[in-house]
Formats: structure tokens, C-alpha cells, sequence
């Protein structure tokens, strides 16, 4: 049975998110020729909403307030309710990244709903609904529908492929003026402490150092990997309390969960909390001179060697690789 999807965009810097993109093509399966609809909040590009269009929407709701601008609980809390008041949508998606982790189970501890969240992927068979999502750090996967009232649903960033874009496409854009009243706290200034520009949840590449790097110093040649990749730079908990790098950085379990296409490990001993973070990257690369390190055992490559020599033959074999 058809039904109609509201997926929440998400802009950074500006710009509309990878995962809205990736949660759109969710979305197209789930509504299986009902409408698709997207949620765009604040003011931002008016293009944006083609955007959304090219990618699957049938419609983009557009709540343009400048309270919406930056991520604010009690702001999104209030539009994101009105919007779904007159969307009336048979199922909610959002991605599961630092603000659909926080918005979430608050919408739906207001709406009195069921929530799944951190989903890989999503099934339908016949009038059912299937998320699929990781659990035990990752060790296995368990299968969960909403047996009432509307779907609810948390898309990990790099694990549903999004659909080619068509520029032919265009959605209806209705403009929705939100009362936001009692905002408790207001966001003045963002400051980013991360090592580069590209996002480690939705990042295609990354390169990580773990204790073995001894230094912040010792993050050069993963840095100069890194940009060369045009990847994300990645670190252990080891690596982050020895003062290596920032926090912003950690990948873990404690830390932030990726999945990228490929992930490098450098000096990294494999501990299960980092393993619980990368393991479901698709492929992964480990470098490290203990041949008993426990990497090995979840890497498809496994190079033993020394990171500080190993690296740099590295960026010098991926130099010959014509662009």
C-alpha cells in the first residue's frame, strides 16, 4: 500500500546535507508510489528546493524563520510539529547525525510514537515496513517495524545509496509559517573543531591515527594521506586523550559511528570500542607494526609495518595515480 513519506532535510555551512539526499531515496522505497515530502527549515537558497525535487521529493514544505537558521531543540521541536500537522504523512525520516539524534526521540516522545533508530537500510514486503539496524556494537543486525501509528525512522549517513538526481523533476513548494515562541536557548555562534571540511559520518574516505602516531606531530603524513584521498581525518580515543588531536575527530563507540567506502587505520591496535565505530566501513586498510594487533582481524588489507615508513611510500605510490 502507498504511502506518503516527510523526509527533515538538513543544510550545513549552508548547504543541503549528503543524508538528506540518501534519506530521500528511503523514502521512494517506503512510499511505493505515494507522495514523497520534504521539510526545509530556515532561510536558506530558494534552489534547494529543486534540489530536493531532483532527488525524489513531490513536495518541500518550507517553514523560511530565522530562529530556524541554526539547530535549536525547542525552535525544530515546534516547526517540525506544525509541519507534520499539516503534512498528515504516514511515515517521518530523518538522518541519524547530531541533530536528527537529539530531534528525534523528542518528536516522538511529543507525538507519542515509536521510534527505530540508526537504520542501514530499509525493506518493504508487502504492507510491512523493515528497518534494518546494527546492534552489540555492530556484531549483529536485528530487524524492526512500527506495528501502529505512524513509521519513525533514523537513516545512518553512508549506508543508503542515494538516487540519480533528475533535473526534469520539480515538486510543489508550500511555505508554512511556524509559531516559535519560548525558545530556552539560542545559538549565537558555531565554532567547528575539526581537522578538515569534509564530515566523518558521511565522509567517502577516511584516514585514522591511533596511538602509534605518538604525537600531534606524528599526524602529518596522515593528514598529507588525507588530503591527497581528498578524505576525512579520523583518530582513536587513544589518540584523542593522549592529546593528539581534538575530540571532534574520534571514531569509536563512544565517538562517531562511520561507514565510509574505505578506511585506513594507522597505528591503531583495534580496541572494540574503535571497532564498534569502523567495522562496517566496506573496506578496510590496517597499518601497524604488532602483526597480533586485533585490526587485522576485521581488515580486508593488513600492512605491518611502520606507519611512519609505510605512509609516505604510500603518498608517494598514490602520486603516480593519474587524476
Amino acid at each position: 500500500m502507498s504511502k506518503n513519506v516527510l523526509v527533515v532535510a538538513e543544510r550545513r555551512d549552508g548547504k543541503l546535507r549528503n543524508v538528506s539526499f540518501e534519506v530521500l531515496a528511503a523514502a521512494q522505497k517506503i512510499a511505493d508510489g505515494g507522495k514523497v515530502m520534504a521539510v526545509l527549515f530556515g532561510q536558506g537558497d530558494k534552489t534547494e528546493a529543486d534540489q530536493l525535487a531532483h532527488y525524489g521529493a513531490d513536495q518541500v514544505y518550507v517553514v523560511d524563520n530565522e530562529k530556524l537558521n541554526e539547530y535549536s531543540t525547542d525552535a525544530f521541536m515546534q516547526a517540525i510539529t506544525e509541519v507534520i500537522d499539516t503534512a498528515k504523512p504516514d511515515a517521518i525520516l530523518l538522518g541519524h547525525t547530531a541533530m536528527g539524534r537529539d530531534l528525534a526521540p523528542r518528536v516522538a516522545a511529543r507525538l507519542d510514537l515509536g521510534l527505530i533508530s540508526d537504520c542501514t537500510d530499509v525493506e518493504v514486503i508487502g504492507d510491512d515496513v523493515i528497518f534494518v539496524r546494527p546492534i552489540y556494537a555492530g556484531k549483529a543486525f536485528q530487524k524492526k517495524k512500527i506495528t501502529n501509528g505512524i513509521i519513525f525512522a533514523s537513516i545512518r549517513p553512508n549506508n543508503i545509496s542515494k538516487c540519480e538526481p533528475d533535473e526534469s523533476r520539480t515538486a510543489d513548494v508550500i511555505n508554512v509559517d511556524a509559531t516559535i515562541t519560548d525558545i530556552r536557548t539560542v545559538i549565537k555562534e558555531v565554532v567547528r573543531k575539526t581537522a578538515g571540511t569534509i564530515d566523518l559520518t558521511e565522509a567517502k574516505i577516511i584516514v585514522s591515527g591511533g596511538r602509534g602516531v605518538k604525537s600531534a606531530d606524528g599526524f602529518k603524513p596522515i593528514n598529507e594521506l588525507a588530503q591527497l584521498l581528498g578524505a576525512a581525518i579520523g583518530a582513536s580515543r587513544a589518540a584523542c586523550d593522549a592529546g593528539y588531536c581534538d575530540y571532534a575527530m574520534q571514531v569509536g563507540q563512544t565517538g562517531k559511528v562511520v561507514t565510509p567506502d574505505l578506511y585506513i587505520a594507522c597505528g591503531i591496535s583495534g580496541a572494540v570500542q574503535h571497532l564498534a565505530g569502523m567495522s562496517n566501513s566496506k573496506i578496510i586498510v590496517a597499518i601497524n607494526k604488532d602483526p597480533e594487533a586485533p585490526i587485522f582481524k576485521v581488515a580486508d588489507y593488513g600492512i605491518v609495518g611502520d606507519l611512519f615508513e609505510v605512509v609516505p611510500m604510500l603518498i608517494e605510490e598514490f602520486r603516480k595515480v593519474p587524476v
